[in-house]
């Protein structure tokens, strides 16, 4: 069954409102299928269109685009569907270049013009941090981009058995099935390069999964050991910051993008002692001790911190300390009223007990880092009573997928 959306003219009253939406939610319900027009993107990279007010979340769908979709899931609130029909495309949809994009999970915009992605990811990121976490329209917001194709320097492959034969590739967006691929255009071209021989190297026993880092001269690690495939360390170049890692760390993997990114979070601000939560492999921390007499760097990932430790003695950093501890075991330790802290948390945020600690200590000048639209609205929303926001920028590292990167700068307020 088809129908196509139909929106209620007329101002009406609260419960007018909720009554009509309670009416479409009942007929929604009903339907297998429906037309819509898609209005724009949503944090995360879904088309955001409406049945009768009631909003539906599609996947792979552009702004402009006139759909037929089939309702996947429905709430009492809202619902998500798919793609049945592009009945009129969107002005800036394209065909996407990438002949997996139809499967593989691993791409949410391929089938957007490069040159708009990075505009409509940051209104999307924009409007939620105003909806959930009050962002006022008189903060400063910065938007940087990097080259759309070909950056990435480190992925996450799976692997499976097929016919007796080997394949690697990606999970299809919709389980946990494996998308075979012999080409990755957004990969750096000598990691995309690999696709084909590393096959190779794997057996039916695993693993299941791979991941692959590439360093300065093409050096390759490999993680889980693999017989045949590099495992070992290799060494990256930011700036004129040299970083010793490893596949089994995290690592942000835009090759362009990175100076950039360490220079929206760092800054220029200097000082005595400063403190970076989440600290990987040192990322941010070996530029802060360029700039302040002590750096505590607290990261829970042993790996990664026996490298920040690494990192600090090869730059020759005394002043920088790695404590190999979870943050959220850690925060205690912090003093009130510090200085300087940076944080580079996961996608789920900032944990109730870093929240809390961060609101009672108040660290003078607060830098966050976040991958997750969301849960960063979530944390501002809960620290914006004590600190303002001095600037935002957002760095598209994630191109062709629906993730942006936001620093926050944030400072204390007078009084707090």
């Amino acid at each position: 069954m088809s129908e196509r959306s139909k929106h209620p003219n007329g101002p009406t009253s609260g419960g007018s409102r909720d009554s009509l939406r309670g009416q479409a939610a009942a007929r929604l319900a009903k339907l297998d299928e429906v037309e819509v027009e898609v209005e724009k993107l949503v944090a995360g990279g879904d088309g955001l269109a409406r049945f009768e007010g009631i909003p539906l979340f599609i996947p792979r769908s552009a702004p402009g685009d006139r759909l037929r979709v089939r309702l996947v899931d429905r709430r009492p609130d809202y619902g998500r569907a798919e793609i049945v029909e592009i009945l009129q495309a969107g002005p800036g949809r394209r065909e996407p270049p990438c002949p997996f994009f139809g499967s593989c999970g691993g791409c949410d915009l391929q089938h957007l013009e490069d040159d708009i992605q990075a505009e409509l990811k940051a209104a999307a990121v924009e409007e939620t941090l105003r909806r959930i976490g009050g962002l006022s329209d008189e903060i400063p917001i910065r938007t940087v981009a990097g080259q759309p194709w070909g950056y990435r320097i480190r992925t996450q492959l799976h692997t499976a058995s097929r016919e007796g034969a080997m394949v690697i590739g990606y999970h299809s967006r919709r389980s946990s099935e494996v998308v075979a691929v012999d080409s990755c255009p957004v990969l750096v071209p000598e990691l995309e390069g690999l696709l084909r021989p590393v096959t190779a190297y794997l057996s039916e026993e695993g693993p299941r999964r791979l991941d692959l880092l590439v360093g300065e001269d093409e050096a390759l690690s490999s993680a889980p050991v693999v017989p045949g495939l590099p495992h070992g360390e290799v060494k990256l170049q930011v700036g004129d910051l040299d970083y010793w890692l490893d596949a089994r760390c995290f690592f942000q993997a835009h090759r362009q993008l990175l100076p950039t990114l360490v220079e929206a979070a760092v800054g220029s601000w200097s000082g005595e002692e400063a403190f970076d939560l989440y600290a990987g492999v040192g990322f941010f921390s070996l530029p802060l001790a360029r700039h302040y007499l002590r750096v505590t760097a607290v990261e829970g990932d042993r790996v990664a911190a026996r490298f920040a430790r690494r990192n600090a003695r090869e730059h020759r950093f005394k002043q920088l300390e790695v404590v190999s501890r979870a943050v959220e075991g850690w925060i205690g330790e912090l003093p009130e009223k510090a200085e300087r802290v940076i944080v580079d948390p996961p996608r789920s945020g900032l944990s109730k007990p870093v929240r809390a600690a961060l609101r009672s200590r108040l660290p003078f000048r607060l830098t966050y880092v976040s991958c997750h639209a969301g849960t960063l609205a979530r944390d501002l929303r809960e620290l914006g009573t004590l600190y303002a926001i001095e600037e935002l920028v957002l760095l598209d590292l994630f191109p062709q997928t629906g993730h942006m990167e936001v620093v926050a700068q944030l400072v204390l307020r007078e009084g707090a």
